[in-house]
């Protein structure tokens, strides 16, 4: 720039860019839209999934809107922002994040007709901030207890499932959830907790979805170490140590000198006596199972064979803590401290080929706060696709769990919001007005993608749901299968509280956040605006 006829001054690198204004809000706005366009088919019952191949020829075919945008190598920062959108999401209520990245790009693309019209961004973020908080306020008032009832658990599972290659055993596998999150919740201080690590998630590609089960107790996918051990141990007392049951190295380099054959047969025999001495402390305490992190001495294996001992080494240290909370029993570092008291009890301990590997399956633990799910399907493709179904299943069912509330899902409660929040603009004034008109119309955009992807008029099902809610029926939403509205409460499509006002906290709070930047300068290493757009397949 030049200054007073002075030379230009150069305060950035060669080849930055800089983009200024509303052509740098406007860029970002295009970016945000461009990824909630990516992930806005996936949404709903009717949903469809995205194929998704890798560099290395990897292939991931999904519809949950964290697994589409974590596989995407995107670059634009801005975009990037809206993936955080769904990470956050997918950690702290583990679903809805198709949901948060849709309304985060609504809410963009809303504010972006109010900044042609002279609305001055910051005034946009306040009326979103009103919006938002009056909108999460309000959820409390839609909310239905949960506390007691595996019925409403059920639903809430079974909704997370429809519109997934699960959807087909929606039932079967809500069933699981619900059983594995009543058996590993805990009520301290009158607060509920669920821990999902309790929960040991396994997959093995092979049979049918309906040959997953819930185990209570551990499954391992280690076999016995020695060929002459039991295959099954009923009425198991495991020992769990997590030292080798091998001789002892010694701490610092050290050297044996052995001059006469006599001395080497004595050393031998001592090593042998040592071992020995080692599984007898075991057998003595009453183990029959033996669950060790380390290793175990080939000796040791034939020792334990002999005594009927059922034996697995390198057991991974999270196994070890899962196998101590759901057998009640201890885990022992020095052998010789082993005791009766410290063992871990299981109906049965039992050696099965799942596939085309072996298996160890603790079972019949009494008040196991732990446990176990083996999820099987025919192609890995499937197996991993049902995994991560399941883990939206049990984790929304684990929130559910928690809060003690759920809401209906179908739009019905966003729809309400909406017309609760025109409403309350009306009594705000201002141009802080038409921002929050501008977030209660946003927050259509989610009963009108249902209709979209179900085939259906967007703009005549969407009057429908508003006349419905004006007649005063707030838990109407979207009927995907038959076209129109319906009480969602009656068809029992139900969701967490926590996964719809985490989904408006974080989609609000990043519109805001792209909204208030007005300059973005960009390294050289950083690809240019347009080419992002471009390669996004967004049309400037």
């Amino acid at each position: 720039m030049y200054q007073n006829g002075q030379a230009p001054i150069f305060i950035l690198k060669e080849g930055t860019e800089r983009t200024r204004g509303k052509s740098a809000q406007s860029n970002n706005i295009a970016a945000a839209k461009a990824v909630a366009d990516a992930v806005r088919s996936t949404l709903g019952p009717k949903g469809m999934d995205k194929m998704l191949v890798d560099s290395m020829g990897d292939v991931v075919i999904t519809n949950d809107g964290a697994t589409i945008l974590k596989e995407m190598d995107i670059e634009h920062p801005a975009a990037k922002m809206i993936i955080e959108v769904a990470k956050t999401q997918e950690q702290h209520c583990f679903d809805g994040t198709t949901t948060a990245v849709v309304l985060a790009g609504e809410l963009l693309k809303r504010s972006e007709d109010l900044i042609e019209q002279n609305v001055h961004p910051t005034v946009i973020c306040e009326g979103f901030r009103m919006a938002c908080e009056k909108a999460v306020e309000g959820l409390e008032s839609h909310g239905i207890s949960t506390e007691g009832k595996d019925a409403v658990l059920m639903e809430v599972a079974k909704t997370s499932l429809t519109g997934k290659s699960a959807g087909a055993v929606k039932s079967f596998l809500a069933d699981i959830c619900v059983r594995a999150v009543n058996a590993v919740g805990q009520v301290e201080n009158d607060e509920r907790m669920v821990d999902l690590d309790d929960i040991k998630v396994e997959k093995r590609q092979g049979g049918s979805i309906k040959d997953s089960t819930l185990v209570d107790g551990i499954i391992l996918d280690k076999e016995r170490v020695h060929a002459g051990m039991p295959r099954s141990i009923s009425d198991a007392s495991i020992a769990l140590i997590n030292s080798a049951i091998e001789v002892k190295k010694t701490e610092v380099d050290a050297k044996i000198q052995i001059t006469d054959p006599n001395q080497l047969a004595a050393f031998l025999e001592e090593e042998e006596g040592y071992i020995r001495q080692l599984v007898e402390t075991i057998k003595a305490s009453g183990a029959n199972v033996v669950i060790c992190q380390k290793g175990i001495d080939d000796l040791a294996q034939h020792y334990m064979s002999k005594s009927g001992i059922f034996a697995i080494r390198r057991a991974k240290k999270s196994d070890m803590e899962a196998l101590a909370k759901a057998t009640n029993g201890r885990v022992i570092t020095n052998i010789d401290d082993l005791s009766k008291e410290d063992l871990g009890k299981a109906a049965r301990v039992e050696q099965r080929k799942i596939g085309d590997s072996d298996m160890t399956f603790i079972t019949g633990c009494e008040e196991a706060k732990s446990v176990s799910v083996l999820l099987r399907g025919g192609t890995e493709h499937v197996v991993d696709e049902i995994r991560r179904a399941f883990d939206d299943a049990v984790g929304v069912v684990s929130v559910a769990w928690e809060d003690g509330a759920v809401l209906t899902g179908g739009g019905s409660v966003l729809a309400a919001l909406s017309r609760d929040l025109r409403a309350f603009a009306e009594s705000v004034g201002g141009r802080e007005q038409m921002a929050i008109e501008a977030f209660a119309t946003a927050l259509e955009i989610i009963p009108r993608t249902l209709a979209e992807n179900a085939g259906l008029d967007p703009v005549t099902t969407i009057i429908e749901l508003r006349k419905a809610h004006a007649e005063g029926d707030s838990k109407s939403g979207i009927n995907v299968y038959e076209g129109g509205v319906m009480d969602m409460k009656e068809a029992n499509v139900l969701e967490p509280l926590r996964v719809v006002e985490q989904a408006i906290l974080s989609a609000t709070e990043t519109a805001t956040m792209i909204l208030r930047i007005d300059d973005v300068i960009s390294s050289k290493g950083i690809s240019s605006m347009g080419d992002e757009m471009d390669n996004m397949g967004f049309d400037m």
